[in-house]
């Protein structure tokens, strides 16, 4: 992201005439930009990888669009910049959309000179701009890849190969449809793109504000329930738009303040909606855009995903709903005269009626085309906004023609406006990642050149001296390193190449439980330091210190660490479909997770002294993971008897301790 992200821009008559033709440019692109992929989806009459150049060129100008909004007068050298790189990567992406044939068939594998200088050029197009969008961290591992694919002869050991020249370099990354322009960038083309359509649509026709205030009078009836409002709103929210940042912008701007002003600490507010803003993209049935990428490596449908990730994401977000009312109820105070405030703040909307028909028709669309009758990702999707579309402005045009006190012609412009909005909305929110996912494509195919992903799996199977358990943390390792800074779609996505085929190769591990165990790990590399992108978004709302929240934020999602391991060591609860044997499977996790979450969060100063609620803690946590993660179901309900013995012995002090002191 570029210094001048921080600066507040300087606007000047002429620059605010140009900052509204460029919001004009960018609404009209929107619209043709959706109408295209729309177009593509009603009819799929291109190959898919000669339409994911029309859909990166497409989502490259949206977003320098966009950052040409937000820059001030004294940016001149900037947005000469800019408007170059947007000329730049659209004229490369028709050229390369008009010459598929050729390219594709006749010259694959060289490339004519100026042909070179243009994919150079784009090349260098795409690692700037995803410099703005997700800062240093993630281009310097874009380096690293092209780096170690140019120059492998002079890395050690199992990590050495002889090299990739530079003009194949190039050639991979733009000109073979792979790299920038491969199967990750075709998958979100086709599949993801619709779903934040779907998404921009919500927030434009108001359901964002709606489940804003469920989740604010939902709040009213627990003492933990402003806390509760940030697990519940992330929990809709999260599952839609599938992004940790964006969720935690969104929600936690009403979600943080809400939870300070009714006494809790800043750091456990960031931290609190950071952990719940990074599991919202777990939630079925749209799971942000990971689940079809995993869909498509895997080769399964798109429904067998979403019913493995039923009963992980219950326990995720039950295990975070409990370790926040532990965390919250000691700070919080009652709270009803703030959210009653924040629901006055709120767009009161229509009848509950009203807007359930409008925003659960759609919703109902998706379950039935997606679960029930089998249709692609595709279809559905599209089926879906053209459902929201239809109740989200048919029905308020509808009641305004009905209700004699309405102008009916307002009504119509406003909800016009509210779907260009919502286009728009959704547009902009597409095109950073599909600059990301673009540079993960390119970083995955040059790592495949090289053959590195078969070495890391001989050099994790070395270190770990053949041994499962310690093969699988260290891979959690990787995974969250590698995560560090990336959305989880490229988190996931590059760890599923890399990682997952040596759990499964080498251990017998189903496919789907590895995957799943990477894309939990990716998750939670988003609350992990020293970058931890979703914190660093709540920290700057909250107003508190980075590490501090950090700190908060692990210790919510502890037991969500131990899950991860739990698909490879009992992965029915992925494998196994929505059974009594898999309920029952989650169930023992679940409580498990109460465990670890008691044990860390517990009030210790009411115990006889430090050692022994050191002693207490350690034997819950000991207990929660042991059933958990144990592939022994013997052992797991030993555990949580054990468990449950001490829980019932530290209620009883407890219980002593308050009467003595009464007396």
């Amino acid at each position: 992201m570029s210094d001048t992200d921080s600066q507040p821009p300087v606007w000047s008559p002429a620059s605010l005439e140009r900052e509204h033709l460029l919001n004009n440019a960018l609404t009209l692109l929107s619209l043709i930009f959706w109408a295209r992929v729309l177009l593509y989806a009603l009819n799929q009459e291109l190959p898919r990888a000669q339409y994911g150049t029309i859909f990166l060129g497409g989502g490259v100008l949206i977003y320098v669009l966009h950052e040409l909004i937000d820059l001030g007068e004294a940016d001149r050298l900037e947005r000469l910049g800019l408007w170059m790189l947007a000329g730049l990567s659209t004229f490369t992406c028709i050229y390369v959309y008009l010459n598929y044939e050729v390219l594709s068939t006749t010259r694959v594998g060289y490339a004519l000179e100026y042909e070179y200088a243009l994919a150079a050029l784009f090349t260098i197009t795409i690692i700037y701009l995803t410099y703005r969008a997700f800062g240093a961290a993630f281009v310097g591992v874009i380096l690293l890849a092209i780096v170690y694919a140019r120059f492998g002869e002079f890395f050690p050991g199992l990590l050495q190969h002889s090299g990739v020249g530079e003009r194949q370099v190039i050639n991979l990354l733009v000109l073979e449809f792979d790299g920038f322009f491969g199967s990750i960038t075709q998958i979100v083309a086709a599949w993801v793109a619709l779903f934040l359509l779907y998404a921009g649509l919500l927030r434009g026709y108001g359901a964002f504000q709606l489940i804003m205030r469920l989740a604010f009078n939902a709040a009213k009836y627990f003492k933990s329930g402003v806390a509760q409002s940030a697990v519940l709103s992330s929990l809709i929210v999260g599952s839609i738009n599938g992004a940790q940042t964006a969720n935690a912008a969104m929600t936690g701007s009403f979600t943080i303040p809400l939870m300070k002003n009714n006494g809790m600490k800043p750091e456990t507010a960031g931290g609190i909606e950071a952990v719940a803003s990074s599991g919202g993209q777990i939630m079925p049935p749209v799971m942000g855009a990971a689940a079809f990428v995993m869909a498509s490596l895997l080769g399964i449908t798109y429904t067998q995903v979403l019913i493995a990730g039923i009963i992980p994401a219950i326990v995720f977000y039950v295990s975070v709903a409990i370790g926040v009312h532990y965390m919250s109820s000691k700070q919080l105070d009652e709270g009803k005269s703030q959210l009653e405030s924040r629901l006055e703040d709120l767009d009161s909307g229509y009848h509950p009626v009203v807007e359930a028909v409008r925003f659960g028709v759609p919703f109902a669309v998706l379950l039935y085309l997606l679960g029930i009758a089998q249709w692609t990702v595709v279809s559905s999707a599209f089926y879906t906004c053209a459902a929201m579309v239809a109740t989200g402005a048919g029905i308020p045009i509808l009641l305004g023609a009905v209700q004699s006190e309405e102008d009916v012609v307002a009504t119509v412009k406003q909800q016009v406006l509210d779907t260009i909005a919502g286009v728009k909305y959704g547009a902009t929110t597409l095109a950073p990642i599909a600059i990301i996912i673009a540079a993960v494509n390119g970083i995955v195919d040059l790592l495949n050149a090289t053959g590195v992903p078969g070495k890391l799996s001989l050099a994790l199977i070395s270190v770990a001296g053949g041994v499962m358990l310690i093969t699988i943390i260290l891979a959690m390792v990787i995974c969250l390193v590698l995560g560090l800074g990336m959305p989880t779609v490229a988190a996931y996505t590059i760890v599923a190449l890399l990682i997952a085929p040596t759990v499964t190769s080498q251990f017998g591990v189903s496919d789907l439980a590895a995957h799943f165990f990477v894309f939990y790990s990716a998750i939670l590399s988003g609350i992990t330091p020293p970058i931890a992108i979703a914190v660093v978004v709540t920290t700057g709302i909250a107003g508190s210190n980075f590490w501090r929240t950090s700190l908060e934020a692990l210790k919510l999602a502890a037991p969500l660490f131990i899950l991860p391991f739990a698909f490879i060591y009992n992965p029915e609860i992925v494998t196994g479909g929505l059974t009594l044997y898999t309920i029952w499977s989650g169930l023992l996790v679940l409580l498990g997770s109460v465990l670890v979450i008691h044990g860390l969060n517990f009030d210790r100063s009411r115990l006889p002294s430090h050692a022994v609620s050191l002693v207490a803690r350690a034997a819950f946590v000991v207990f929660g993971i042991a059933a958990m993660a144990l592939s022994t179901r013997t052992v797991r309900l030993a555990a949580l008897a054990l468990g449950g013995a001490l829980f019932l012995l530290q209620t009883h002090v407890l219980a002593t301790d308050a009467t003595v002191a009464t007396n």
